[in-house]
C-alpha cells in the first residue's frame, strides 16, 4: 500500500484511502465558495499566532502575502483544485505551502477545521424585497376560497408584505444570536497557545466569543435556525404564489402576468402557464426538505465534532441559492403584473355585503346574533326570488325585520363597506395608508440594523 504522503493525517494512517470513500468524504466541490472567508479567518488567526509568539513577524508577513496571492487566484478563477483537496481549508493550506514553503504548516497550529467551518458559514445572508401598493382598487376578499367581504387590492398586497417583514425580522434576530466567534476552540478542548480570541473576534467583526469549546465545534443551531426561517419564508412566498396563480386564471381574471414569467404549451397554443409562480410554490418543499434533513443529521450525534456535520454547508448553500433566485423571481412577478380592475369590480357581487346588512341592523339596536340571522334570511329570500340581495324591496326586508328602513340602500356600496374598517389593520383607505407608512418605517429600521 502506498503511504499517505503529505495528507493531513498521514502520521497516523498507512495505506491509501478507498477512492469512493474519498469522494464521499470530500466537500471541496461545495465549500470552495467559502474560499474568501476561509482566507479572512486564516489571516486573523495568523495575526493571533504572531501575538502569541508562535509566528515571527517575518513568518506572519509571508503567510499574509501568500494568503493574499491565494485570494487573488480564487477571484480570477485560476485556483487549481486537485483530487487530494478534501475541503476548502486543506486546499488553501496546500496552496499556501506551495507558495511559501513549510512555514505554511504553522498556520494550523492550535486550530481545528471544526472551529473554522462554523465561522465561515455565518457570512451568508439575504434580504426581503419590498412590494408595491395599490390604494383604491377594490376586489372580493375570500375565506375558504368563497367570496367573503370586499377589500382593497392594496390590503391584499400588504398582507403578504407584512408576513415577509416578519421573516426579515427573524433573520435579523438570528444574525444577532449567531454572531458568535467559535474560532480558537480547537478540536474540542480549546486552544493551548494563549491565542487572543478577542483579537480574532475584532478582526473578523463578530459580536462575541463562544462560551464553551465543546459546544462551539459541534453546534449547528445557526443552520437549523436559518433553515427554519427560510422554510417559513418560502411558505409565505408559496402562499402568495398560490393566490396569484388563482387570481390569474381566466375564471378569476383579476390580474395578468407578464409573459416574461410564464410559458406556453407544446400542445395547446392558447395556454399561458404561470411557471414562475408554480416554481416558487415547489421550492418551498425543497427548502423544507433541507431543514428536515439537517434535523435528522443532528438528532443522534454524540458531543463535539462528527463527520455528519459536513452536511450543513450544502444545505445552507442550496437554501440560500434557492431563496436568492425565488426572491428575485417573486419581485419580478409582482413588479410586472397588471391588475384587471374591471374584472375585480365585476366580481363584487352584492351578496358579499351581507355582513354590512347585519351591521346595519346592529346600528339600529338589534343584537348581532339576531342581526346575523336576519341578514341570512335576506340572502335566502333573494335566492328564492332569483334576484340579488340588493334588489329585494323594502317590503321584502321589512317582512324579515321592521328595523329595515329606506336608508338600507346605502348598505349596498362596496366603497362605503371598505371605508368602515378604519380600525388599525383594516381595509379602509386611512388604515391602509397607515399600514404602508408603518411598513416603510419598519423596513427602514431593519435596513439600518442589517
Amino acid at each position: 500500500l502506498a503511504p499517505q504522503g503529505d495528507k493531513m493525517m498521514a502520521g497516523r494512517f498507512v495505506g491509501s484511502t478507498d477512492p469512493i470513500m474519498e469522494m464521499l468524504s470530500a466537500s471541496i466541490t461545495v465549500d470552495q465558495r467559502l474560499s474568501e472567508v476561509d482566507i479572512q479567518g486564516s489571516m486573523a488567526y495568523a495575526k493571533a499566532l504572531e501575538k502569541a509568539g508562535i509566528l515571527s513577524k517575518t513568518e506572519l508577513e509571508k503567510i499574509l502575502s501568500g494568503l493574499e496571492k491565494i485570494s487573488e487566484e480564487w477571484s480570477k478563477g485560476v485556483f487549481g483544485v486537485i483530487p487530494t483537496d478534501e475541503d476548502i481549508h486543506t486546499a488553501n493550506e496546500r496552496r499556501l505551502k506551495e507558495l511559501i514553503g513549510d512555514v505554511a504548516g504553522k498556520l494550523h497550529t492550535g486550530r481545528s477545521r471544526n472551529d473554522q467551518v462554523w465561522t465561515e458559514s455565518f457570512f451568508f445572508s439575504f434580504c426581503i424585497p419590498p412590494l408595491p401598493q395599490e390604494i383604491d382598487v377594490i376586489l372580493p376578499g375570500y375565506t375558504h376560497l368563497q367570496k367573503a367581504q370586499p377589500i382593497r387590492w392594496s390590503q391584499f398586497l400588504l398582507s403578504h408584505a407584512v408576513a415577509l417583514t416578519r421573516d426579515s425580522e427573524r433573520l435579523g434576530e438570528i444574525k444577532k444570536r449567531i454572531n458568535v466567534l467559535p474560532l480558537g476552540s480547537g478540536a474540542l478542548a480549546g486552544n493551548p497557545l494563549e491565542i487572543d480570541r478577542e483579537l480574532l473576534r475584532s478582526e473578523l467583526d463578530f459580536a462575541s466569543i463562544s462560551l464553551n469549546s465543546m459546544d462551539a465545534v459541534s453546534e449547528r443551531d445557526f443552520v437549523v435556525e436559518l433553515l427554519s426561517v427560510a422554510t417559513l419564508l418560502m411558505i409565505h412566498l408559496s402562499k402568495m404564489a398560490e393566490d396569484l396563480i388563482i387570481y390569474s386564471t381566466s375564471e378569476f381574471g383579476f390580474l395578468t402576468l407578464s409573459d416574461t414569467y410564464c410559458s406556453g404549451s407544446s400542445l395547446m397554443p392558447q395556454k399561458k402557464n404561470p411557471d414562475s409562480l408554480e416554481l416558487i410554490r415547489s421550492k418551498a418543499g425543497r427548502v423544507f426538505g433541507r431543514l428536515a434533513a439537517i434535523l435528522m443529521v443532528l438528532k443522534g450525534l454524540p458531543s463535539t465534532y462528527n463527520k455528519d456535520l459536513q452536511e450543513d454547508k450544502e444545505a445552507v448553500f442550496d437554501v440560500v441559492d434557492t431563496l436568492n433566485a425565488v426572491l428575485q423571481v417573486a419581485t419580478g412577478v409582482i413588479s410586472t403584473l397588471q391588475i384587471n380592475k374591471e374584472s375585480m369590480e365585476k366580481a363584487l357581487s352584492p351578496e358579499i355585503l351581507s355582513s354590512d346588512l347585519a351591521l346595519y341592523l346592529v346600528h339600529k339596536g338589534m343584537p348581532f346574533r339576531q342581526a346575523h340571522i336576519a341578514a341570512g334570511k335576506a340572502v335566502h329570500l333573494a335566492e328564492t326570488k332569483g334576484i340579488t340581495i340588493n334588489n329585494l324591496s323594502l317590503e321584502d326586508l321589512k317582512s324579515i325585520s321592521p328595523l329595515f328602513g329606506s336608508d338600507v340602500a346605502q348598505v349596498f356600496s362596496v366603497v362605503s363597506s371598505v371605508e368602515q374598517y378604519t380600525a388599525a389593520g383594516g381595509t379602509a383607505k386611512s388604515s391602509v395608508s397607515a399600514q404602508i407608512e408603518q411598513l416603510r418605517e419598519l423596513l427602514k429600521r431593519l435596513k439600518e440594523q442589517a
